[in-house]
């Protein structure tokens, strides 16, 4: 992965001179984005829980001759949200990408949920989301140009039974990314969503392998999917290409949801 960033060969979106916040940074599907982010050009802010979760993402741009730098908050804190993104806008003056991407889960029942389970869940995936575009959509207003891109998922498509939490932020993301879609549009700003289907993730490596098979049979493509399939998602609609595309949905799942 680190010999892709920094370089534009194999790339097919070029974001050479634009700044991309990416959240949630510092594994799995965030780290990959970054990566392939800075592999287009783009200077990378990773954004993470803490600036040492977000080490081996930036290691591995600058290695490759990306430019990256992390930035420490919780995404549920509209101070943390508006330090990071005043801090960025007062450095590069614009913010061409954002991409949402932090999110928990806490599955369990619906009935024997916990209130903190289900606030904990809401306020990183959903809340975070919404000041994060609130945040930065008003520099990319004032730039009249932004790519926003948020990162939902198949459970929030269909919903998946013991994610009640879950399912509800990421069907909420779908929802608050639409609304802004039409809200930002007339300001050269397109909004759109990828929702990964099963991703081979630390999340998903704890499953057993019994379970793991059951769900490559509910696949079309008999496979789970890698974060770089996601993360070249994100590039296309980053990039001069998806100009004309925004308030979609579209789902990386291998054909789950069909």
């Amino acid at each position: 992965m680190a010999e892709e960033a920094g370089s534009k060969a194999g790339c097919h979106v070029d974001l050479t001179g634009q700044t991309a916040l990416v959240t949630g940074a510092s594994r799995g599907i965030g780290r990959a984005i970054a990566v392939k982010l800075a592999a287009c050009g783009a200077r990378v802010v990773g954004v993470a829980r803490s600036l040492e979760a977000l080490e081996g993402t930036l290691e591995a741009i600058r290695a490759a001759g990306g430019e990256a730098e992390g930035y420490a908050a919780d995404v549920s804190s509209a101070e943390d949200v508006k330090r990071v993104v005043d801090d960025v806008e007062a450095k590069y003056q614009k913010i061409h990408v954002l991409v949402n991407n932090a999110g928990v889960t806490k599955d369990g029942l619906m009935l024997r949920m916990e209130d903190d389970a289900w606030d904990d869940v809401m306020n990183i995936n959903l809340k975070g989301t919404f000041l994060f575009c609130r945040a930065v959509g008003a520099v990319m207003m004032r730039g009249r140009y932004g790519r926003i891109i948020n990162i939902s998922s198949v459970s929030g498509i269909r919903g998946n039974p013991g994610q009640a939490n879950y399912s509800a932020s990421k069907a909420g993301v779908i929802g608050l990314s639409q609304t802004i879609a039409r809200e930002l549009a007339s300001r050269g700003i397109t909004v759109n969503v990828v929702a990964p289907g099963f991703i081979t993730t630390d999340m998903t490596d704890v499953l057993p392998d019994k379970i793991k098979a059951e769900v490559k049979e509910r696949i079309p493509l008999k496979r789970l999917g890698a974060p770089e399939d996601i993360a070249e998602m994100v590039a296309f609609f980053s990039g001069p290409a998806s100009s004309y595309v925004t308030g979609q949905v579209v789902a990386v799942d291998g054909g789950m949801t069909v």
